[in-house]
């Protein structure tokens, strides 16, 4: 039996989810049940298993605004949440409308939570932070982000490429150190949650039908990712 994973992608509950998303069948696999035509089943990606210095398997890359697309890699990081990999944005084009998207490639949902682990590192222009959900491509999506040289997280939606602010959040957000960003969303609800603590609480009905999670930086934002977890409702 194959034991060796393209790139890590676990159920919560200690089992390993494989065959839905292009990856070995691991002994122990899971295949997610349909909850109402949505994938119900919580899935998270450490990003472990991937080659150094290569864009993660299972992910489709975008780049909304202008300037380069973006360069996604796996990096080793001994600092990790869970160490030894973390995914890094790492092409510094300082055109300030760039906004570089890794997005996974399932599973796509419309209500449920997303979170991440990120540490913003260095950037001139900008040091963000951001989680991508609803997501049906680079141009259209909702999005929420935290900023180190701002001090702030903001909610937004993105569509047909223009970025609308619909909350925000002013208070400490120290760059070098890790923290946790989290998105609790059901129909027109969305919560954002910094390091536990909720600071948005929002209504906007701009994206009602299910999408995928993805990650997200601006500019010149040298930014580390770690234990990307998807949970749609029900699971």
């Amino acid at each position: 039996m194959e034991r060796t994973h393209r790139f890590a992608v676990t159920v919560l509950g200690a089992l390993t989810l494989s065959t839905v998303l292009g990856v070995p069948q691991h002994p122990r696999a899971a295949v997610p049940m349909p909850l109402n035509g949505q994938t119900a089943v919580a899935v998270t990606w450490h990003f472990d298993s991937l080659p150094i210095g290569q864009p993660p398997a299972g992910f489709s890359f975008g780049r909304t605004g202008g300037g380069r697309v973006g360069h996604w890699i796996v990096q080793s990081a001994s600092d990790a949440p869970s160490p030894p990999n973390v995914l890094a944005q790492v092409d510094s084009d300082h055109t300030d409308y760039r906004f570089p998207v890794a997005a996974a490639l399932s599973p796509s949902f419309t209500d449920g939570s997303v979170s991440v682990k990120c540490k913003p590192v260095s950037g001139h222009v900008d040091q963000a932070c951001g989680l991508a959900f609803r997501y049906q491509d680079e141009n259209n999506y909702y999005l929420t982000r935290a900023n180190a040289l701002e001090d702030n997280v903001r909610f937004y939606y993105v569509k047909s490429g223009r970025r609308i602010q619909l909350a925000n959040w002013s208070g400490k957000v120290p760059s070098g150190a890790w923290h946790e960003l989290r998105v609790e969303c059901q129909g027109d609800h969305v919560e954002v949650y910094w390091d536990g603590t909720k600071r948005i609480d929002a209504h906007d009905r701009t994206f009602s039908g299910p999408g995928r999670v993805g990650v997200w930086t601006k500019a010149d934002s040298y930014t580390l990712f770690d234990d990307l977890i998807a949970r749609p409702r029900g699971s």
